[in-house]
């Protein structure tokens, strides 16, 4: 998709299937079969961007699952893997991503950030992210791969990590913004271009059905009163009649807005 002067590339490293159940704990089985229409799950892309024309800079937005199976409660699944050919598809190698801006640190947006030996598969990279994950993740509780955790430590302290405790320009065109509540220092992404916004939300809304049922939260949300507030802000942003948005998880990666208050998706 164009916004403006900016080219953006949605891509998929995998599939994450998902269930009632993610969205709430006393979910049944059978909730909603117009989005749960397989089996009982919904087939999700593990989303992520690929951002160029921004003052020469080749930008991805999160990094995806990596060459990784995860078994979620309930039967759900993440697998992952595929972020290479899609980049090789658009004809970009990994040498040549100068920015990865992360949402957050769940084990889907960081999964190809570091080989097995914790050595960054992005060398020339500047690694972008919300600074309270570090506490969160790196060196506090939250769930995290060992060479991923060893590959950011093996880090600390050098210009390749941009830790932002503050909305922060990356490039021309494209901003981070604090977004908390599903992790501490989740970011969501501001593209804008002449005239033109999106919105890369990340997992601050995983799929648009929570818009229409304010009570689902995501079986991932660190801080779910934080998360709706979030959602709530980010849903104002969504009616604005420039503004468009697509999250991490949204189906086929499309975006769209809200229209009347109902999410109306488009290209």
């Amino acid at each position: 998709m164009r916004v403006g002067g900016l080219q953006v590339d949605a891509l998929s490293d995998g599939t994450f299937v998902a269930r009632p159940s993610y969205f709430g704990a006393g979910l049944p089985a059978g909730t909603r079969p117009d989005l749960f229409d397989r089996d009982g799950a919904v087939w999700l892309p593990i989303g992520c961007f690929l951002v160029r024309g921004a003052s020469g800079r080749t930008i991805l937005v999160d990094a995806g699952l990596g060459p990784a199976l995860d078994r979620v409660p309930d039967g759900m699944l993440l697998v992952g893997g595929q972020l290479p050919t899609g980049l090789r598809a658009l004809g970009v190698a990994t040498g040549e991503v100068t920015d990865v801006v992360l949402t957050h640190f769940h084990l889907d947006h960081v999964g190809w950030l570091f080989d097995l030996a914790g050595r960054p598969l992005f060398p020339a990279a500047r690694l972008w992210f919300g600074a309270a994950e570090w506490d969160h993740f790196v060196e506090g509780p939250g769930e995290m791969a060992p060479h991923i955790r060893a590959g950011f430590r093996a880090l600390a302290g050098t210009p390749d990590l941009v830790p932002l405790d503050a909305d922060a320009e990356v490039a021309a065109g494209v901003t981070a913004v604090l977004a908390p509540g599903h992790t501490p220092g989740h970011l969501a992404v501001s593209l804008e271009s002449e005239g033109e916004r999106v919105l890369l939300l990340g997992d601050a809304i995983t799929h648009p059905g929570q818009l229409a049922e304010p009570g689902w939260h995501s079986m991932g949300d660190v801080d779910a009163a934080l998360a709706e507030r979030t959602r709530q802000a980010l849903c104002a942003r969504l009616a604005e009649q420039e503004t468009t948005g697509v999250g991490a998880h949204f189906p086929e990666l499309r975006r769209g807005r809200i229209v009347d208050g109902a999410w109306t998706a488009g290209d």
